[in-house]
């Protein structure tokens, strides 16, 4: 029988490959004779599997050598204090609002520095993007911080902002926690990065921190000792005992998108072709029906993040048990915006967006 397709936002569907094989490696990991689970994070065993990751990681992303990778804890909600507490210095930061989490990001930050809103997209309702040039950024600030997927809102940055072209010579630092290795990165163009691994990179307990090297050491002495982010970096993530079964885990959804092909592109290049597809499969059904609309702005919609309403929702109901019965889970949109959204990671095949669409599509039918 096949498994459902699961739209969860997070956490997410993974690689059927990366379960089956983490299964087959559950009692004894390369003859080793543990678990990863039991495994001492200091043993040669666990030090093999961290090596390996950060250096498909670093493959996969293009990650220079300036930049250290940090496997973290604590979420993106975590972040949203750590990142202030080492970059801010309890100064000016800007915070370019474009949804629910970087509205998050904002209101937390202000707990430690003085945190400006450089442009939102509120009056908008969050389903556009503000232009970068309208951006209002201060040259006191000691960064600018953008969401560049907004999951709950499905709004996506297509590209990166250029700083330096406008006008604006800061560390630019991206909340990517939903699209990360969905498509390349830019790094040229960013002072940090981070991210929940839990949508697109493995189980949720590990949060990656990509950061230039010339941004650490200026942790504000409140932060704590484990989330200074040259600690962490001095001691190769294992200051503290780091989450080992979901960098594991995450290891080897690394070595799974080295592995994917989409005609001559390879990796994250071909995710990214892959996640244009399905997107593009899921709104153009979306965009011609009468049932069903998607309200964010052509130019910014999600690949990953797709929310749809139903132009009658007392039918919600009846749509999310249809849905079940299909096998087609997790479809039911987020409390605060209501709706439905399909959430379409790197591990959902373009059959389970168009086992949706089929789907949609007879429910319009039966229910007209």
């Amino acid at each position: 029988m096949a498994r459902p397709y699961n739209f969860s936002a997070g956490p997410a569907a993974m690689p059927a490959e990366v379960l089956q094989q983490a299964a087959a490696e559950m009692l004894d990991w390369r003859g080793s004779g543990m678990s990863v689970m039991e495994m001492s994070h200091r043993g040669q065993e666990f030090g093999t599997i961290l090596k390996t990751a950060e250096a498909d990681l670093r493959e996969l992303l293009a990650i220079p050598a300036h930049f250290r990778v940090l496997f973290m804890q604590g979420g993106g909600l975590a972040e949203n204090a750590i990142v202030p507490l080492n970059l801010s210095r309890g100064e000016a930061v800007d915070f370019v609002v474009t949804g629910s989490w970087s509205q998050k990001s904002f209101k937390e930050a202000r707990r430690y520095c003085t945190a400006r809103v450089a442009a939102s997209n509120e009056p908008d309702h969050h389903t556009s993007l503000p232009a970068p040039s309208t951006w209002q950024l201060g040259q006191d600030a000691r960064y600018v911080h953008v969401c560049t997927n907004e999951t709950i809102n499905g709004i996506e940055m297509q590209e990166l902002p250029d700083l330096r072209a406008l006008g604006c010579d800061v560390p630019l630092v991206i909340d990517f926690s939903s699209h990360v290795a969905s498509r390349p990165v830019d790094w040229s163009r960013v002072g940090a990065a981070f991210g929940g691994a839990q949508k697109n990179l493995g189980p949720a307990g590990l949060t990656l921190v990509v950061v230039r090297e010339d941004l650490l050491g200026h942790a504000m002495q409140i932060c704590p000792t484990a989330f200074d982010y040259k600690t962490v970096a001095d001691n190769h993530s294992m200051y503290n005992t780091p989450p080992t079964f979901a960098i594991y885990m995450a290891g080897l959804t690394f070595q799974w998108l080295k592995r994917q092909t989409e005609g001559k592109l390879q990796g994250v290049a071909a995710m990214e072709a892959r996640n244009i597809a399905k997107a593009s499969l899921l709104y153009s059904y979306i965009d011609q029906s009468a049932l069903y609309h998607n309200d964010v702005s052509v130019n910014c919609r999600s690949r990953m993040n797709v929310p749809f309403f139903l132009r009658d929702e007392s039918r919600n109901d009846a749509f999310l048990s249809g849905a079940k019965s299909a096998g087609l889970l997790q479809l039911k949109g987020h409390k605060s915006v209501g709706g439905m959204r399909a959430s379409i990671y790197n591990a959902m095949p373009i059959e389970g967006v168009q086992a949706l669409v089929d789907y949609m599509r007879h429910f319009e039918k039966t229910q007209a």
